[in-house]
């Protein structure tokens, strides 16, 4: 499944003011290299230039609140004036949004860092692996934006294009000191509006250091939310994705749910949008199943969650601290299952945790053989610096590997489209191109995927019923049934074409 999704808001109002005073950008010396809760500029030489006219190429990695993070980023900067361009080797400074989630992802981020520094282009980063390490080493000659400072992304950018070396970190326990939602936005996909409701956490997961970076749950109002929303529809948006690192806690510090936010929001997507919720864990979907339960039937409402189990042992899943068992998931996926319709349910799997037994790995394998889900994302452990569980005794990476091609093979071993050639599915709502742009890619209301072929792009940000011609283990590809136009629509257009014929007929027959 997609987590990341041009469309410049032009009606977008400026970043409000944060309720803190705003810190001045101080210089120092290089050689005083301490990171400062809000701001440190290490002053190495300025360049000069005139503001806002180099280039600058974003790049990002993560889930969808990061690809947030990074098109309110670009918003801001294209706003400025910088030009954002597509090519990394003709732009002036690289903004790297990072993800802390899998080392692969990290280290992929840090040897952009590396190719960058090494082609003299100014760096700016931003996400969860500078906020949460910044005193990493490699990370010393490059500017830091913090999660939560995304709104100064301009400042930062300008005084490291000048030779400066700025970190602007910040980071507070209220939700008042989010970024505005009303920041200007270039949209990846300019279908596509993703709003994060929340940040932060209330988890302990001994694997994870996101909540290093994103610190406590903070919610954002629900009424910003909403408004965030009727923006977007009314700039075109037909899709609309909420977003955090856990969907399912919002609202738990500010009094309100994500039953009742989500409520909100549908009072507000127009026919033919439709609106997607992101990652819930179990424990705090658990305990409003019934109201959540109702929203998915809701007809704006895509009926598809994201559900992580992780593991199916409850002696791993305690270690992992999760903070729910097997058949709390279990209980979950099956209550929904019977009161939604078509639910579409995906999960993940960590292999090889460090406490894994291959008993406690053939739970997971029963469990995805129980279910099936459509979609799985399967995750080799890493350990990560400074969790819990990289002071565990660690198993064996050949074993580990083992262990995550046997539970692939699983999911890869039942094809759940099978048989659904033929079926004609209703109202499917196209908002992307493949790749290569030779089909249009849709989802219909339980988020299967569907293609057709791209003749043109008119079918973009429309809803149509698409007869399916032939499945794949991941898609469904058919062909739009577009309804015949009735002729009496057109019957007074007709009668008066036919009228002024007939006039043209008549007078060369005079002359």
């Amino acid at each position: 499944l997609p987590d990341i999704e041009d469309l410049e808001a032009e009606t977008d109002s400026p970043p409000r003011e944060r309720k803190y005073k705003k810190s001045r950008l101080k210089v120092h010396r290089p050689k005083r290299n301490v990171v400062r809760e809000n701001v440190e500029m290490a002053c190495i030489e300025s360049e000069g230039g005139i503001p806002g006219t180099q280039s600058v190429w974003v790049k990002t990695w993560g889930c969808s609140h990061n690809s947030s993070d990074a098109e309110y980023m670009s918003g801001l900067l294209s706003e400025y004036g910088y030009p954002l361009v597509t090519d990394p080797s003709s732009a002036d400074l690289w903004l790297l949004n990072s993800c802390t989630v899998k080392s692969p992802a990290e280290l992929h981020f840090r040897n952009m860092i590396e190719q960058g520094l090494s082609s003299s282009k100014k760096i700016v980063v931003s996400g969860c692996v500078p906020q949460g390490a910044p005193a990493s080493p490699y990370l010393k000659d490059v500017s830091v934006v913090g999660v939560e400072n995304i709104d100064r992304v301009t400042e930062v950018v300008e005084e490291t294009l000048k030779g400066n070396v700025v970190r602007l970190i910040g980071k507070s326990n209220k939700s008042s000191s989010l970024p505005s939602l009303n920041l200007p936005k270039i949209r990846r996909n300019p279908l596509i509006e993703i709003i994060p409701i929340n940040s932060g956490c209330l988890n302990q997961c001994t694997y994870c250091k996101t909540r290093f970076a994103r610190g406590h749950l903070k919610s954002y109002p629900p009424l910003q939310i909403v408004e965030r929303a009727i923006q977007a529809f009314n700039e075109g948006v037909v899709e609309l994705w909420v977003t955090s690192e856990d969907t399912g806690a919002y609202g738990l510090d500010i009094g309100y749910s994500l039953p009742q936010l989500l409520n909100d929001l549908l009072e507000t997507v127009p026919d033919n949008c439709r609106l997607r919720v992101g990652m819930t864990n179990p424990p705090y979907i658990r305990d409003c199943l019934e109201e959540i339960s109702e929203v998915l039937q809701h007809r704006h409402m895509y009926r598809f969650l994201h559900l992580p189990i992780q593991s199916a042992s409850d002696a791993v899943l305690a270690d992992m601290k999760r903070e729910y068992c097997k058949e709390d998931f279990s209980d979950i996926v099956d209550f929904l299952s019977s009161r939604v319709s078509g639910l579409n349910i995906a999960t993940d799997f960590i292999c090889g945790f460090p406490t894994e037994t291959e008993e406690d790995f053939m739970e997971s394998c029963e469990l995805l053989e129980k279910y099936k889900f459509q979609s799985v994302f399967i995750n080799q452990f890493f350990p990560r610096p400074g969790t819990p569980a990289a002071k565990f005794k660690q198993i064996d990476g050949r074993e580990i590997k083992s262990r995550t091609r046997k539970l692939n093979s699983i999911f890869q071993s039942y094809h759940p489209f099978d048989g659904r050639e033929g079926e004609i599915i209703k109202d499917v709502l196209f908002t992307e191109k493949s790749n290569d742009g030779s089909q249009l890619i849709g989802h219909n209301i339980s988020y299967e995927q569907i293609r057709i072929e791209a003749k043109s792009d008119k079918l973009l940000g429309k809803m149509v019923d698409v007869q399916i011609d032939s499945v794949s283990k991941f898609c469904m590809i058919g062909h739009p049934i577009i309804p015949p136009v009735s002729p009496i629509k057109y019957a007074p257009l007709l009668l008066t074409g036919a009228i002024i014929m007939l006039g043209i007929v008549i007078l060369k027959i005079k002359k």
